[in-house]
């Protein structure tokens, strides 16, 4: 048995997951250190979709997503990724699904959307309401599912997970040489990062009437609303969403916010209407002006920072967690 990490990853969501299994996979021996477990974490409540208008052209994009070229490289490789297990890995939670693109502003699909797997404008019964509607195909992740996967490859390569809350850097300097900071909304503080703050998402999840295709709401250009449609069907429920409340910490389902998902949900797809709810959940997204994936020197620690994803964390996962490992290995941090 190894008596001593050679990295650890701290924060076991999505981000921190993938990158542990990337460094384990490396051949580095690996611990996962956070202070809950993958399933409770705010990446097991995303929806979640890989792709889409997650990076689109530069002057379609949120300009907290800079630098554009670099972060369409990560986004490519996590798309490939997932696409890869959808094909190959039957019980990763990964699948190819087709589904609906709607956006409440402009007149016309954007330039991204044609290059998309899939496209085709919608008819005028499918809009759905939605001045802009068109199909298109990408993965979608059952998050539960995905989780447990992540955890198996995890082992398999030897990697750990340990639950245990993180105060400093400073409480892993006999241990190790090199962290990794994935720790969600939580890095900013073991960061002393102030521009770090948290986005409150709220999910309803109901019993699946027979879906099959999903919706997903996006917003053109800069526009970010406080609330969108989201309608993500797994196997046997449906992900309903969202709200994206800036700088609110509050992890309590909001009655109100619930009311109010179930309602736009069932006008854009009326066999929601009276599905049995079967759980609200709330997750904090990690937001700043832009994702932080960088090396310092802490001490005797070497940290790599990895965090800041806010909303697009599972779509950029895989692109982001091999970075990190080309860090850790070419610069012989360990």
């Amino acid at each position: 048995m190894r008596q001593r990490a050679e990295a650890i990853v701290v924060g076991a969501g999505v981000i921190g997951m993938t990158t542990a299994v990337c460094l384990a996979e490396s051949g580095l021996s690996v611990r996962v250190r956070a202070s809950e477990p993958p399933h409770h974490t705010t990446s097991a409540v995303a929806g979640a979709i890989a792709g889409g208008p997650a990076f689109s052209d530069p002057d379609e994009v949120d300009g907290m997503w800079e630098p554009y070229e670099v972060n369409v490289r990560r986004h490519q490789i996590s798309l490939d990724e997932f696409t890869g297990l959808a094909a190959a890995e039957p019980d990763s939670g990964v699948r190819l699904r087709r589904g609906r693109m709607v956006c409440a502003t402009g007149d016309e699909a954007p330039k991204w959307a044609r290059r998309q797997p899939g496209f085709q404008d919608c008819s005028p019964d499918e809009r759905a309401g939605f001045p802009v509607a068109f199909w298109m195909s990408v993965p979608v992740i059952d998050m539960r599912s995905y989780f447990d996967y992540l955890i198996r490859r995890l082992r398999a390569a030897d990697g750990i997970v340990e639950i245990r809350p993180l105060e400093s850097f400073d409480q892993l300097a006999s241990q190790v040489r090199l962290v990794v900071n994935c720790a969600g909304v939580g890095a900013g503080r073991l960061a002393n990062d102030p521009e770090v703050f948290p986005v409150r998402g709220q999910h309803v999840v109901v019993e699946n009437p027979g879906l099959d295709d999903f919706l997903f709401e996006f917003f053109a250009g800069r526009i970010r609303g406080p609330q969108s449609v989201t309608v993500i069907p797994h196997s046997d429920r449906v992900i309903l969403g969202s709200t994206a409340d800036r700088h609110n910490w509050s992890r309590e389902p909001d009655p109100a916010a619930t009311k109010e998902i179930l309602r736009r949900c069932g006008e854009v797809e009326p066999r929601l209407v009276g599905a049995r709810v079967l759980g609200v959940e709330v997750g904090l997204r990690v937001a700043r002006p832009g994702i932080r994936l960088e090396t310092e020197q802490v001490g005797d620690l070497t940290v790599i920072h990895n965090y800041g994803h806010g909303p697009v964390g599972v779509g950029m996962s895989w692109g982001c967690a091999r970075e990190v490992a080309e860090l850790a290995l070419a610069g012989s941090l360990i």
